[in-house]
């Protein structure tokens, strides 16, 4: 199989382009490395996937149309998982454009080439923040999403509304995966688990907003590549009669389907703190603080329709998941 993954460089495409590689495929990665976080660590995560004789890759912006579209005519993929994006949310308070010009202008382009060659499955990143301001808890794929608290969200599901048009339109397989929130090894340094532990380390303070009165749904990143992986082959068909199963996001209209990859599981932010405090064997020194603006008490997914779809659910434990990252920054940090 011959797979075409943008973002490549980032945290979820490395890991996800590592598996692959490993099982057998071939992978050509697209990534603009932008300065958004530490270039030096996307270019290390590129060192390592350019050690496998079938990875190739190309370096520009996913803004460039004419680029994105001659890499994938030449490289003729089978599937398409695009994961590049402008990401965090704090971020699209200050600099929206970026997130129009990557997210939108962007996953247009990506739209407009899988289309032309006629990929045999779409796979498209899209967020658990599209959920907004919902309540109902855990998150369904089939509960309503149409009140975005940020830019960053927004974005995010207008490009689910443009995959569905693609889907329906040309008869494009696309599946949507709404990531939790996702940590590990090789992190992005913008997450706040990742400057928690650097902050610990020198002895910072820390800021927890809300006082800590906060829920996450952490899923651990070979958890997350997984299940990508497995729902690669869970190709959507636009269902006959419009006769959808229960639970599922299937369209009644186009081969198109929302899933939510997370832990299922709703995690206590002070509880993870700690997690991050016994694997270092240190303690935080805690600078309590109100929410932040765009943001949101509690996210948790609902990820029956994965495991329906996959027979696969993620389960790494977040204090096993943590153990893990700590191991991993001090090994690369040297700290």
């Amino acid at each position: 199989m011959r797979v075409y993954i943008t973002g490549s460089a980032g945290f979820i495409g490395f890991h996800l382009a590592k598996l692959l590689l490993s099982e057998g495929m071939t992978v050509h990665g697209f990534d603009a490395m932008t300065d958004y976080y530490d270039v030096a660590l996307k270019r290390r995560r590129h060192a390592i996937l350019s050690q496998h004789p079938m990875f190739s890759m190309t370096e520009a912006l996913l803004e460039d149309d004419a680029v994105v579209l001659q890499t994938v005519r030449d490289f003729n993929p089978d599937i398409i998982v695009h994961l590049a994006a402008q990401a965090g949310v704090r971020y699209s308070i200050e600099n929206p454009r970026a997130y129009l010009n990557a997210n939108l202008v962007g996953s247009f382009n990506i739209l407009e080439a899988a289309r032309e060659i006629g990929v045999r499955h779409l796979l498209m990143a899209s967020t658990s923040s599209v959920y907004g301001s919902n309540t109902e808890m855990p998150y369904a794929e089939t509960h309503k999403a149409d009140t975005p608290m940020t830019f960053y969200a927004a974005t995010k599901k207008a490009t689910e509304a443009m995959g569905h048009s693609y889907a329906h339109l040309w008869n494009l397989p696309v599946t949507m995966f709404r990531f939790f929130t996702v940590y590990g090894p090789w992190g992005r340094p913008d997450m706040a688990y990742f400057k928690f532990t650097e902050a610990i380390i020198a002895g910072r303070p820390i800021d927890i907003y809300n006082h800590g009165d906060m829920y996450r749904d952490f899923t651990y990143v070979e958890d997350l590549a997984r299940g990508i992986r497995l729902l690669i082959d869970a190709v959507p068909e636009c269902p006959t009669n419009r006769v959808i199963a229960e639970g599922d996001s299937l369209s009644p209209v186009a081969p198109f389907r929302i899933v939510n990859i997370g832990n299922s599981e709703k995690v206590r932010l002070l509880d993870f703190i700690e997690a991050i405090e016994d694997s270092l064997g240190k303690k935080a020194i805690r600078n309590y603080l109100p929410m932040q603006m765009g943001d949101v008490p509690a996210t948790w997914a609902d990820a029956s329709l994965l495991q329906s779809l996959t027979g696969y659910r993620p389960q790494t434990n977040f204090r096993e998941g943590v153990a893990h990252f700590v191991a991993w920054y001090r090994d690369y940090y040297r700290s």
